[in-house]
């Protein structure tokens, strides 16, 4: 076993050596593909021009905004990143399109006050997204700019850049990261919060999950409900936490938003060789049984038959599953709702213990319904 684990970390190594994606700028690009607004709170260090966003820690909580251009020749969850020698393509590749900076709290808050101008009053959303573990500044922008899109999330897209190494091998300094980098994202929710989002959904995939999860925690331990009132529901995508932890968090945070929905894959290598490491049998987002979340208001959804690769990040690259989860016409009544209403409008087997809810995807089913087309 000891050795299976080393076998899969040197294999991590490897992957390390891989060019990695980079923001690339093309205005141009604006008028070729779909341009995705991202705005930003980052609590990564300014180490100078070419590191404005670098894997080292600051204490103050930084804003901007970029535009990011989704190609039109795309496959669906795919991420393509621009050639590191020769010119990239606005067909083909994901490119920066503009970006802007703001000097404090009230400029950033003026900004996304004033995209969400757009939106109804008393519904103005935002969804927020924490990227995991082994992310640059720009792989967690382009990837939350293509989940946004891809999964046609709700609101105006916030992504909360928190300092990962950025190497597979920083496994320690990123756990620590996500601890120091709880406050920032707290500070970003209440941000978005007073800059006028009637509903904030906040997004975490793997070791972001954790974060997100303490941020609520600090949020209820403050006693500021009226900011908890504003989560309009919340996603953890193979979420790399430990399950007691997990559950201490959620008793602290009381009422959890709804819906409150926790990706699964017991096909998570990913996962499989952190709870190794850890000497557990499962991390929450590889869990197998759901009586070990009964008495949580919690919805995991098992997708570990539409895997591929490490199958870390499923709901996000699955073309399949991403066709599926788009058809579903209302998500809060399928997710947030009890389990009769979840029949039909999630197609798989579901089973419910004390509140908490598991429902196992099946690509058989969603290729039934013309989803793969």
């Amino acid at each position: 076993m000891i050795l299976r684990a080393l076998a899969l970390v040197a294999c991590l190594a490897i992957a390390a050596c891989a060019p990695r994606g980079t923001v690339v700028v093309m205005p141009e690009a604006a008028s070729v593909g779909e341009v995705e607004r991202v705005f930003i709170g980052s609590t990564r260090r300014n180490d100078g021009a070419g590191e404005n966003y670098s894997r080292n820690r600051g204490y103050q909580t930084r804003f901007a905004r970029f535009d990011v251009s989704i190609p039109p020749d795309r496959e669906l969850g795919s991420l393509p990143w621009p050639p590191r020698n020769g010119a990239p393509d606005p067909r083909k590749h994901m490119l920066t399109t503009g970006s802007a900076g703001y000097d404090d709290d009230a400029a950033f808050r003026a900004a996304l006050r004033s995209e969400m101008a757009s939106q109804r009053k008393g519904a103005r959303e935002a969804v927020i997204f924490v990227h995991g573990f082994n992310n640059t500044f720009a792989e967690g922008l382009y990837r939350f700019a293509q989940l946004h899109h891809d999964m046609a999330l709700p609101g105006v897209p916030v992504h909360y850049s928190w300092p990962s190494r950025g190497t597979p091998l920083g496994y320690a300094y990123d756990r620590d990261s996500a601890l120091f980098a709880r406050d920032g994202l707290e500070h970003l929710i209440r941000q978005v919060a007073a800059a006028g989002a009637d509903r904030i959904f906040l997004v975490a995939h793997s070791m972001g999950s954790g974060l997100t999860m303490e941020a609520l925690r600090q949020l209820a331990i403050r006693g500021d409900q009226p900011t908890l009132r504003r989560i309009g529901g919340v996603i953890l995508i193979s979420p790399d936490i430990d399950v007691d932890v997990f559950r201490a968090q959620a008793r602290m945070v009381g009422k959890l938003p709804q819906p409150f929905v926790v990706f699964t894959s017991a096909r998570d290598r990913a996962l499989a060789l952190s709870a190794r490491l850890a000497g557990e049998s499962a991390r929450l987002g590889n869990v197998r049984d759901v009586a070990v979340l009964a008495g949580l208001e919690v919805t995991l959804l098992e997708v570990g038959a539409f895997s591929q690769g490490d199958g870390h990040f499923t709901a996000g690259t699955s073309p399949t599953l991403i066709r599926l989860l788009n058809r579903i016409s209302d998500m809060d009544n399928a997710l947030g709702g009890d389990a009769r209403s979840r029949v039909g409008l999630l197609p798989g087997a579901v089973l419910t213990v004390q509140g908490a809810t598991q429902i196992i995807l099946s690509p058989v089913v969603a290729l039934g319904e013309g989803l793969a087309q």
